[in-house]
This record gives structure tokens, sequence and C-alpha cells, in this order.
């Protein structure tokens, strides 16, 4: 296996297949520390994975280092981070790479410097750089997730291609749209309602005519769900999940987007209707611990005809920007809003990713490098 030539320079690893969760673990030939001699003096600051997770991680699992970057070769540029996303597939990813690694993620950049005529100087483009300032990188040589850049959003931040108009939007767009199948009338449940994800998809679905019920984890959280349109809410953490949805939904269930996994899950599956769709994204619930016996839902499967399927976004690669164009034209058009959590500081990295995996944003959780 090839090192990417967008990953690290020094201290590296193959991170070419972590887009968005799709990973396929380096080979150990693919991991090192590089001794070329730099001279362009420009340095990246790179948040490094340097102890295992064990529960909630803490600031001792990360490592902030400063790496000096090499000058540029033909058809290469150099990128220089303006927002970086924190995610919660990066919790269960990175527990499968060597300490040492660079924190794997998406970011926005700048193109500072080129040698590369498809990415000139002063063009914004979104990459799977990781959790570093700055990036030295030949798209040509990159195996896979090639960075592209962004389309014209008219008046909207760039920084929207970290959520809704980038892989969160294309999670709620393909996952909803291409498993779930919603039909005008039919009620959807999201769990993880009011993060990136989740609160997109539960637009989605009343774009499509679905009654839809939206379970988060706060009532702050649950006020903002009406107002993006949501039927129902639920407090998992003040309510009974179960009570509350034979509540909301007195005719079943008949599609699910599960981010969340666990109880919360187990309750849903009881009320699903004949012919229900399940589309599986997450289960958030147990990243940071174990998994959670639940009632064996078999008897639904089989008594209910259900159809479950899981799902990674990279799926759709080759209708990336079907998901990203569609997600834009409902915005421009009012019908589609969005909410954005952010961090300021490229050294709250590690605060803004604990901060989010506990639940502490509401939609996208972003970082501002300045």
């Amino acid at each position: 296996m090839e090192p990417d030539h967008c990953a690290l320079i020094s201290t590296s690893i193959n991170i070419e297949n972590a887009y968005f969760g799709d990973i396929i673990l380096p080979s150990v030939s693919s991991i090192g520390i590089s001794l070329q001699v730099v001279t362009m003096g420009v340095v990246s600051r790179n948040w490094l994975y340097v102890k295992k997770f064990d529960g909630e991680p803490t600031n001792k699992n990360f490592q902030l280092i400063d790496e000096e970057l090499p000058e540029l070769q033909d058809g290469e540029f150099l990128a220089e981070a303006e927002y970086l996303s924190v995610d919660p597939y990066m919790r269960p990813y990175m527990s499968r790479f060597p300490v040492g690694s660079l924190m794997i993620g998406g970011q926005v950049a700048k193109i500072v410097e080129s040698k590369n005529s498809k990415f000139p100087v002063g063009a914004k483009i979104f990459g799977q750089f990781g959790w570093r300032t700055h990036t030295v990188c030949n798209p040509e040589k990159s195996q896979s997730d090639k960075p592209y850049l962004l389309p014209d959003f008219g008046t909207l931040p760039a920084s929207l291609a970290l959520g809704v108009l980038g892989m969160p939007g294309n999670t709620a767009y393909f996952g909803f749209l291409e498993l779930c199948s919603p039909k005008d009338g039919e009620t959807v449940v999201v769990s993880g309602a009011a993060g990136a994800v989740g609160s997109i998809v539960g637009q989605i679905a009343k774009l499509k005519g679905c009654q839809v019920i939206g379970i988060a984890g706060s009532d702050d959280k649950c006020k903002w769900l009406k107002t993006l349109g949501f039927d129902h809410t639920i407090n998992y953490k003040t309510e009974n999940v179960l009570e509350a949805l034979k509540k909301a939904a007195p005719k079943g269930i008949d599609c699910y987007f599960d981010n969340v996994g666990g109880t919360i899950t187990e309750s849903v599956m009881r009320l699903m209707n004949l012919y229900g769709r399940i589309s599986v994204c997450g289960t958030i619930s147990n990243y940071n611990s174990g998994p959670i016996t639940v009632q064996d839902p078999q008897r639904d499967f089989v008594f209910k005809q259900l159809k479950m399927e899981g799902f990674i976004v990279s799926r759709w690669r080759d209708r990336w920007m079907e998901g990203i164009l569609a997600n834009l034209d409902w915005i421009k058009q009012g019908k589609l809003q969005y909410e954005e959590t952010v961090t300021s500081g490229f050294d709250n990295m590690p605060k803004a990713f604990m901060n989010m995996l506990k639940g502490g944003n509401t939609g996208k959780a972003i970082v501002k490098v300045q």
C-alpha cells in the first residue's frame, strides 16, 4: 500500500481510506518517520493520537506537534486549514489506528501556494487532510478521496462544506432517501436528531410529506427541532422514550434513521410497522463504552417483514455533488435550515471533539482555526 501524498510528511500513516469512516487499516510498512530534509520553512501544527481511547476521550489521548513542510514539487499545492470537522465516527475508527497517528478528519482549506493549475492560489477546497493546519498535497497521487474545489455557495459560509453541504448533508440525503425510500404520509423517527446528520434527515423527511419525530438530549434541542418543522420531539434524558413514541406515533413507525443504537433503538423497533425500513448511520450511544444488551429484535424482523441496512456515505462517492447541490438548492429556497456549533482556535480541537461526543453541539460541530 503506497503512502497517500496528501497525508503527513513526517510521523505519517496512510489515511487514504479514512474518508468518513470507510477505513482500511494501514499496513505496517506504510507507517514511519520521514528523514527528508525540508527547506520551505512552512510549519504545520498537527494533532496526533498518542494514547488508546478507553471510555471517554481525554486530553491525554492527544498531542500537538509541529511539522516543517518541504518545498512544493510540480503538481502539488499547499493548503492552509480554515475550518476543521469533528465527527462521531472519529471515536471508533481512531481506535483502529496505532498511537502516534495523525487524527483523521475533513477540513475546508485555502490554497496559499500551488504548482497545480487545477488548484489555483486562493481557491477553497475540501480535503480529508486530518487535524493539521497546513498540508502539501498532490491530488493526482492520492489513491482515493481526492480533495475537491468547493462549488459556488453564493453568500453562504464555506464552513458548510463540513456540514449540510458536505459529508453530513450527503449522509442524510443518500442514507435516508436511498435506504428508507420515504412515502408521503409515513411516520419517520430520527435519533440523534439535533446533530449534523439527524437535523437534516428530519427536514428532508418533511419535504417528502412525512410526519417526523425527533429524539434528542435536551429541551433546548427539542425546541430547536420544532423550529425546523419536526412534528414531535422527545428528550430521551427526561422522558420514557417508548411511552412517548406510543403517544407521538399511535399508528406506528414506517421509517427509522438510527444514529445512536442502544436502548433508544430498541424502543423504536418495538413500534415499527409492517414493511418498515431502518437506515443505520451510527451507534454513538456506545462509542465511549461497550455494547448495550437489548431485546432480540428477530421476531419483529420476521413477522413485520422489516428491512434494516447499515451504510457508509462513501458508497455514493460517484454521486457526491448530486447531494451537495440538492441540499444547496433547498437552502436557497428556504426549505432547509442548518446550525453550526463553532469552537475557535486550532488548539481546542480535542475540546471540541470531546464536547461533541457528549452531545454538546447543536447541528454541525466545527473548529475555526483562527
